[in-house]
């Protein structure tokens, strides 16, 4: 039997949230043949153990250490053989008619060569889940936190409605549908990210060769959010500007590095000169607040190495 869809899932300790997110695959199957592979890296939770009592048909795959994002996903590509490929996150849980509604989508789309969900907090409301192509000034917009004024870094998706699909940039790696098509011809995600901007790599690469990617807001899918990044935190902070100084650099060349970098440093330097106000803020809100000022600090030793 030919598969139509092949859902591929990274793990890394997260074995409640990964078992809640193959139920609802199951739960809410698409209408087309599909496969499930689970890449673990490395988890010391028992995921592993849970996949296979409990989801029997899931293609496991056992990492012995943590390969990252980008490098794992692409293990279990290779080994896939759909012609359209899911990648989603273990802290996601997919609703009723939301793999077919991205399938059906790609296949009346000829033209478009990925897609994505309307991704949902955990109540119920919007979440982030596409922006606009990251550019200097863009970056700029966004770490001074002047999208408040007006929507330039990201998009304003507050305004849009749930009903028309839109063309985007980017669309972020948790819930990314991608035609078989596109992929054998950019090549898979770039293993020079450890962890981040890997989707924002592809979706450039897609771009660039003439792929349209869409915003499908009828695919509704839950996004927990950061579930195995909030374990080690402070390392995957700078992994994150690591993988922006490099999507520059290599995109844009070193000078456009050069001065992200430079923007970066000065965000960095502003956020630092106000921490001491979290002092006078209530006690959860400054617990954050500090434990962000002393990611920013690493962040300003880290840069000039970037």
């Amino acid at each position: 039997m030919t598969t139509d869809l092949s859902v591929v899932i990274v793990s890394w300790n997260t074995c409640d949230l990964l078992a809640q997110c193959l139920a609802s695959i199951y739960a809410n199957p698409p209408l087309c043949a599909f496969e499930v592979f689970v890449v673990d890296n490395a988890s010391s939770d028992g995921s592993p153990a849970m996949v296979r009592e409990r989801f029997p048909k899931v293609r496991l795959i056992e990492n012995l250490q943590n390969v990252g994002f980008a490098c794992a996903n692409n293990q279990a590509i290779r080994h896939s053989t759909a012609r359209l490929v899911l990648l989603l996150n273990p802290d996601t849980e997919v609703r009723a008619g939301a793999l077919q509604a991205l399938a059906d989508f790609i296949d009346a789309h000829p033209l478009t060569g990925a897609a994505g969900a309307r991704l949902l907090n955990p109540d119920g409301t919007l979440q982030a889940s596409c922006y606009p192509e990251p550019t200097l000034s863009r970056e700029l917009w966004r770490l001074f936190h002047l999208d408040l004024i007006a929507a330039y870094g990201v998009y304003h998706m507050t305004d849009w409605d749930t009903i028309t699909t839109r063309p985007v940039d980017i669309v972020l790696g948790a819930c990314l549908l991608i035609r078989r098509q596109a992929l054998d011809q950019v090549g898979l995600l770039s293993e020079d990210y450890f962890m981040y901007t890997e989707e924002l790599d592809l979706c450039h690469d897609l771009r660039r060769s003439g792929w349209q990617i869409h915003w499908v807001p009828e695919a509704q899918v839950l996004h927990y959010g950061g579930q195995s990044t909030t374990q080690v935190a402070s390392e995957m902070f700078l992994k994150l500007y690591q993988g922006k100084v490099a999507y520059f650099r290599k995109h844009h060349g070193r000078l456009s590095a050069l001065l992200y970098k430079l923007i970066l440093l000065s965000a960095t330097a502003v956020r630092l000169s106000v921490s001491p106000l979290a002092w006078f803020e209530q006690s959860s809100r400054r617990q954050r607040h500090i434990a962000l000022t002393r990611n920013y600090q690493r962040l300003f030793v880290a840069l000039p190495r970037m």
